[in-house]
């Protein structure tokens, strides 16, 4: 997927005045990538759209004005998007209670290697992941992925690590937005 550039991040004023449209369309393109998995997996698939809006998240909270500042946020949202035939997601893992939490990024050691997507041929897609967020002991709360699906779209998604095993069917709707993404810049 072609990368965000600077060209398109709004000023500060801009960004304020258009932010409700923005932030009102950026939630119905949002909705059907956000794929959960059992309890307390939840996977929030990227575009070019959806990191447009947090990079000018980030310069509106953090008051940047200055074009080294904007130029760190975009290289840092951009490493997000899938390369062509690929999708990038974040994996939020959700657990509410912080002992539980912590009891279970211990016990999901090395969930983002048995993360996979299914496509409408029945292969299975491995999950790339960011080592640098998973420590020697437990996992970062939040891991940043990507399928290589070589441009065809996910039926289903899953994870089949010892302590955790479920696979869901993604709905047409996702389906039809994954769809959309692999093909954008095809």
């Amino acid at each position: 997927m072609r990368p965000v550039t600077r060209e398109e991040i709004l000023d500060l004023t801009a960004y304020e005045k258009a932010r409700p449209e923005i932030q009102a369309r950026v939630l119905e393109v949002k909705g059907p990538r956000r794929i959960h998995l059992g309890d307390a997996l939840t996977f929030l698939f990227e575009n070019r759209e959806t990191i447009r809006y947090q990079i000018q998240e980030m310069v509106r909270a953090e008051r940047m004005v200055k074009d080294k500042d904007i130029a760190h946020e975009l290289e840092t949202y951009n490493e997000l998007l899938g390369e062509e035939g690929e999708l990038g997601a974040a994996l939020l893992i959700e657990i509410d209670d912080p002992r539980l939490r912590d009891v279970k990024l211990r016990e999901w050691m090395g969930l983002p290697e048995r993360l996979y997507v299914r496509t409408g041929s029945g292969r299975k897609v491995p999950a790339t992941f960011d080592s640098r967020q998973v420590g020697e002991e437990r996992l970062s709360s939040v891991q940043y992925l990507k399928f290589d699906t070589g441009g065809d779209v996910p039926v289903a998604i899953g994870v089949d690590h010892p302590a955790l095993k479920i696979e869901v069917p993604l709905s047409a709707a996702q389906q039809a937005a994954l769809r959309a993404d692999l093909e954008s810049d095809a």
